[in-house]
């Protein structure tokens, strides 16, 4: 079972590709976002609610409204859509076991719970170390990432089929794709 949900997923997805030349945002609608990648509309949906209420997305008005990025993708981090998407999640719950040892008969003695569990301890650095690593990953890092993966052929595509779509949109379109 996975920590995030699939939602963290297409959220990171989807703002890669509103990603555009030079690190610049493009428009899209929610719609053409899930047809682009093969997921949930619906789903997507309720995904972009929630970014746009953590202000990493904002609403573009008019029938080809969509979306586009509230900041920079240099100053959007993995850590701020992961938050804003599944909120902040613990990795580990400590249950104080090392007050339940049979030898104690109910009755720990301090030095069996005195401070932080040792064994907490350890899973808090490694959720730090998690989440430090989370929030150094910028969209626009992943973005560029992606884009020296994929030939250059595929950004255009890519250009091409949002500019297209943009271009078809008609009015129908507007109560889906702007939430």
């Amino acid at each position: 079972m996975s920590l995030y949900s699939a939602g963290v997923e297409y959220g990171i997805h989807c703002l890669l590709f509103l990603v555009g030349e030079g690190g610049e945002s493009r428009d899209s609608s929610v719609r053409d976002l899930a047809e682009l990648q093969g997921v949930p509309q619906e789903y997507l949906a309720k995904v972009f609610t929630k970014l746009a209420r953590a202000g990493l997305v904002a609403a573009t008005e008019g029938v080809r409204g969509g979306f586009r990025l509230a900041r920079p993708a240099a100053e959007i981090n993995v850590l701020d859509i992961v938050n804003a998407i599944d909120g902040p999640k613990k990795i580990f719950d400590c249950r104080e076991i090392r007050e339940r040892c049979t030898l104690f008969e109910g009755s720990p003695p301090a030095w069996a719970t005195e401070g932080t569990c040792a064994i907490h301890a350890v899973m808090l650095g490694a959720q730090k170390r998690m989440e430090e690593a989370l929030a150094q990953q910028t969209v626009l890092a992943l973005a560029m990432r992606f884009g020296r993966k994929a030939p250059a052929e595929f950004g255009q595509q890519v250009d091409a089929w949002m500019a297209e779509r943009r271009e078809s949109k008609g009015a129908g379109d507007i109560a889906v794709d702007q939430l």
